[in-house]
């Protein structure tokens, strides 16, 4: 029988290894960057950030927001401090973003409460010493997907400066016949709404998009297509394959220094200064 392509834990072995070791990265993050905890962006109580800080002095910092996956309907943003860790030490103030989880809410529900915490950090954020002029946003797998609703067509201007898209998911078409029509079971209507490939994009948001060389095709071929799609708007991107990586040890990676998807980060912040 063929393994589904998109079903994640078929095709790394070490799954619960790197979630078990991501989580415990994140305790240590919490434990050790200064921060402040569960920032209400909206009156849900699954609308909440968490802010960390570099050390020394909190004037004009540049942001980067972080939009986590788990097909849009498991972990948290709790899960996922630790890639704070690079952003922090970029010198970057890091927003990382709790939404509602699928089935409990549908597709619309989410993207509007990823573009409702942006705007947040855009109205709040220099009452923590940050620069809204300088936003920059990443997300991996169903995050990089939300991401991209956070500078597309219908937010332009976008206010984004860049973006780094982690093995994204950009045409859901293709995901109605596997694993998640029993678990979140994404609609017609989903696919035609929230199908990245369908919209254009701001042109002054400079986008990275990276995928990891152990990836199942799904993978390569929507960030090829998507890529493409930027291309052919006009839109400022680079695209990179990371060595011997895969869906889950290249965003472990975004928390590890050294390594080329946590250095594309880094860069990523760096030069948008």
């Amino acid at each position: 029988m063929l393994k589904d392509p998109f079903r994640i834990r078929d095709h790394v072995v070490e799954f619960d290894d790197i979630v078990a070791e991501i989580v415990r990265r994140s305790e240590d993050a919490r434990a050790n960057l200064p921060m402040v905890a569960d920032v209400a962006y909206g009156p849900d109580a699954t609308e909440t950030v968490d802010l960390f800080f570099p050390e020394g002095k909190r004037d004009r910092l540049p942001v980067h927001m972080f939009v986590h996956g788990g097909y849009w309907r498991m972990f948290s943003k709790r899960d996922y401090s630790y890639v704070a860790k690079t952003i922090t030490k970029a010198g970057a103030i890091a927003v990382i973003l709790d939404y509602a989880l699928m089935p409990k809410v549908r597709m619309a529900t989410i993207v509007d409460q990823v573009r409702r915490a942006k705007q947040w950090v855009l109205a709040n954020i220099a009452d923590h010493g940050g620069s809204p002029a300088e936003l920059t946003v990443s997300g991996h797998s169903a995050g990089a997907h939300l991401a991209t609703f956070l500078f597309n067509s219908e937010q332009t201007p976008s206010n984004v400066r860049a973006a780094l898209l982690l093995s994204g998911l950009y045409d859901l078409k293709p995901l109605q016949d596997s694993f998640l029509a029993n678990e979140i079971g994404i609609t017609d209507q989903e696919v035609a709404t929230f199908t990245p490939l369908a919209y254009r994009h701001d042109a002054q948001t400079k986008t990275t998009v990276l995928v990891g060389a152990d990836e199942t095709p799904p993978f390569h071929r929507q960030a090829d297509r998507f890529t493409a799609s930027l291309l052919r708007e006009g839109s400022p991107v680079t695209s990179l394959v990371l060595a011997n990586r895969n869906h889950m040890d290249s965003v472990r990676d975004l928390g590890v220094p050294g390594t080329q998807a946590g250095d594309c980060l880094a860069d990523l912040i760096a030069h948008t200064r």
